[in-house]
């Protein structure tokens, strides 16, 4: 008997057997540990639904996961009209009150976890973005948003398309992955998904003994028609193949992230985001967590220096990222080396006198960076005007973080999620910090 349980405990110990609900403890604190990350986000995912996408206005994984959303959705079905240009430049691009766009902070920082692109037509999408449309996503996720495109979205994200003629390189697509999207063939049609035993997706869920995911809807899709260096498999196309088409084996499912400081792009070929329950519904709850884990840690401002006030009030325009004003919702962090010795640690925060009606608070932690669900050295109260004193703090490295409470307030329409009020936080809300000891 004692050597059948020392046998167990060594396979347990050796990975060999894991109890089925010590692997589905393991899952929801993966989905946990990626969904907790949301904290300096104005919210989750911006979904684009624009002009010749589908008009999507709801995402079924993201309510299964709990996610804040927003969408743009081009109104117009069979006539693109001129609203519906301005309204996506003005939403992707910018406009006088929001010069950096919905995606972007003033400083640049990513206003979303991520971008999530429908399918339709990617090259008519592509289109228009107009150059600048292209450039403000590029910048999206070389600062940290995440990228995830099903179908178009997908086709969008590569360098371009591939057909059985031969290479047809796209510049209007994005290159947020580096390679070719092939063009399956395959229309009003469904195929099975095999995840494969090392699939990042297993982290999040369980997909059986088989590893694969059926009945996922294709309409003109694509596969990774190369592998370049850097690209990550998720999942494979398992279909009979015909004379027409033969994709069976390939990648339907891939992921890039070609630096820790950028966000993580995820492409699917095929259209599984409109399922509402089962496998379906929890591969594409796996890609959104995927992408967003994907996400980079925040980073510090500056090393405060002692007696000296920081003054945080440059423009998107002026390009000075580390001295740029804060946005709605979002984190700015800073850090002071305390001495030895030091009898009392002064932090102060003030506002500009025309932006006194924004509300800022002050956080600090020794140790790790602030939030408000760590540390209880906080200032929140209206207004931009804070101070704290810790008295005998330990020396080493204390964390300062100033965060913009104010926000704006939202409404739909026919084109999706419009900004109602307090429209100006967009560009930012100027502030002066000081730390003294």
């Amino acid at each position: 008997m004692k050597r059948v349980v020392l046998t167990l405990l060594f396979a347990l110990l050796c990975g060999a057997v894991m109890p089925v609900e010590a692997y589905a403890d393991k899952r929801a604190k993966a989905r946990e540990q990626v969904l907790e990350r949301s904290r300096g986000y104005y919210k989750d995912i911006f979904m684009d639904s624009g002009i010749a996408l589908t008009s999507r206005t709801y995402l079924p994984s993201a309510r299964y996961l709990g996610l804040s959303i927003e969408y743009f959705a081009s109104a117009s079905k069979k006539r693109l009209t001129a609203k519906d240009t301005l309204l996506q430049t003005q939403v992707l691009v910018g406009s006088d009150e929001d010069t950096n766009g919905w995606l972007l902070y003033p400083d640049g920082a990513p206003r979303f976890r991520m971008i999530y692109v429908n399918g339709g037509s990617a090259s008519k999408h592509a289109a228009s973005f107009g150059d600048a449309g292209r450039e403000r996503i590029g910048e999206y996720v070389a600062s940290g948003g995440s990228y995830f495109g099903t179908c178009a979205g997908a086709f969008l994200g590569t360098r371009g398309a591939k057909y059985v003629s031969g290479y047809r390189y796209v510049d209007k697509f994005l290159t947020l992955w580096p390679g070719y999207g092939h063009s399956t063939r395959l229309t009003k049609s469904s195929t099975t998904l095999t995840l494969g035993r090392k699939s990042p997706l297993l982290r999040y869920y369980d997909f059986g003994k088989d590893y694969a995911v059926d009945s996922v809807r294709h309409n003109g899709g694509c596969y990774a028609c190369e592998i370049v260096e850097g690209t990550e498999p998720l999942a494979r196309y398992k279909f009979n193949n015909t004379e027409k088409v033969k994709i069976d084996g390939e990648l339907c499912i891939w992921a890039y992230k070609p630096s820790k400081s950028c966000g993580r792009t995820v492409l699917c070929g095929s259209h599984p985001e409109g399922v509402e329950s089962g496998e379906r519904l929890k591969l594409t709850a796996a890609m959104l967590l995927y992408a967003m884990d994907g996400n980079p840690e925040p980073q510090i401002k500056a090393l405060l220096e002692n007696g000296k006030t920081r003054e945080m009030n440059k423009r998107t325009e002026d390009n000075s990222p580390d001295f740029t004003r804060i946005g709605d919702l979002q984190y700015h962090h800073f850090a002071v080396d305390v001495p030895k010795g030091c009898k009392r640690l002064k932090i102060a925060l003030d506002g500009y006198e025309d932006v006194k009606k924004f509300d800022l608070s002050l956080l600090a932690k020794r140790g790790q960076m602030a939030f408000h669900d760590n540390t209880t050295d906080k200032v929140v109260s209206r207004g931009c005007k804070k101070s704290m004193t810790i008295n005998n703090p330990k020396p080493g490295r204390w964390y300062v973080s100033v965060r913009c409470e104010t926000t704006v307030s939202t409404g739909t329409n026919k084109y999706g999620t419009y900004y109602r009020a307090y429209k100006s936080v967009l560009n930012g809300v100027p502030y002066k910090i000081t730390v003294s000891y």
